[in-house]
């Protein structure tokens, strides 16, 4: 039977962070802008450079062992920083040992670690969250609310591009990089967050068509790839994704084009509102360029709103808004992709 997860109230949240890396800059500044409710009490890796980084950027108590940390420190939640193809042994491992668990994307390299992941959270009644801090942004949030709103109309056509540089140094960084079992490739990675979108903004998606390169860097993965989409509503769309780009980042952006409204958010990452254009004009309409905003960093700023729908589900103040189930169907997108690319077959999806 599957136990309810418990509510945390009358003091702050106790995190931990395993996995010290490149996106866990961002776990420690969302945690310190929460420092009312939310404290960073511990964080782990095995690289012992990284490690004592993160030591003294935050404070916290560092670990060389996840199992260490998970006897020795007073935690409530671990947030999983380490390579997607570590998420789920992780991710189980702290659910077992009684805390929640928030795991950055992808949440697997494979859909059945995936759905182990959540049958054992929801076994020992612990909270699985999944990071989809994208939908956070100000642009995408602004066009959520027009699609919910029904100002397209019947959505035609939709294209999601991400068009970035990552060169063969990025790669070398670190030997999970660019491998099929701890990277996962290009849209788990990479994209990992436009590929949600196409669930998360237009619906469930009926079929998939893909095709992949691997043009010139030095991995096992794919370097390029694109991809075609049919939706359930008979809305048609076309996603492509690349490292390879001249000569660093270009675009990470989405075009709608629907019955009665255009729009497009474009920019590196999703970060300025390009297009908007409705039959339904609308007063606000004349600032929603407002929402745009300049970034340095894909990532976006995200991380800190999602944090807080973290804090504030444990607290018993919210519902989550990317639980694993959710998670589970932007993966099972991507395994349809990478399925779709290595047969040459178009896949039907059960969405």
């Amino acid at each position: 039977m599957n136990r309810a997860p418990s509510v945390i109230q009358g003091r702050k949240i106790k995190f931990g962070v395993v996995g010290c890396g490149r996106i866990s800059a961002n776990h420690f500044a969302s945690l310190k802008k929460h420092s009312d409710r939310a404290e960073l009490v511990a964080v782990c890796d095995i690289d012992r450079a990284a490690l004592d980084a993160a030591v003294l950027q935050t404070g916290a108590r560092g670990f060389s062992s996840l199992d260490v940390m998970l006897k020795e420190a007073d935690l409530d939640v671990v947030s999983v920083c380490t390579p997607s193809g570590l998420h789920p042994e992780h991710s189980i491992q702290i659910a077992r040992s009684g805390r929640h668990v928030v795991s950055e994307k992808p949440m697997s390299t494979n859909l059945e670690d995936a759905r182990e992941m959540i049958r054992v959270c929801e076994q020992e009644g612990r909270r699985l969250f999944v990071v989809k801090q994208n939908r956070r942004n100000a642009t995408l949030q602004l066009l959520k609310k027009a699609v919910d709103e029904g100002r397209f109309g019947k959505i035609y056509l939709v294209n999601v591009n991400v068009l970035w540089s990552r060169p063969d140094s990025y790669f070398e960084q670190a030997p999970w990089r660019g491998t099929w079992k701890m990277d996962g490739g290009i849209f788990f990675n990479q994209a990992s967050h436009y590929v949600d979108l196409l669930h998360w903004l237009i619906g469930p998606v009926e079929k998939i068509h893909a095709y992949y390169q691997t043009f010139e860097r030095k991995i096992e993965t794919e370097d390029t790839g694109v991809v075609n989409l049919k939706w359930k509503s008979g809305t048609l769309g076309t996603m492509m994704a690349t490292v390879l780009t001249y000569p660093k980042n270009l675009e990470g952006s989405i075009t709608i084009l629907g019955e009665k409204g255009t729009a497009r958010i474009g920019g590196v990452a999703v970060n300025e509102i390009q297009v908007w254009d409705f039959a339904d004009r609308r007063p606000e309409d004349a600032s929603v360029k407002e929402a745009s905003y300049e970034t340095t960093s894909v990532y976006g700023f995200g991380h800190p709103l999602y944090y807080d729908n973290v804090i504030r589900v444990l607290r018993g103040e919210a519902e989550p808004e990317t639980d694993g189930r959710e998670g589970l169907r932007t993966m099972e997108l991507l395994v349809g992709i990478q399925m779709s690319a290595r047969t040459g077959e178009e896949i039907l999806l059960n969405q």
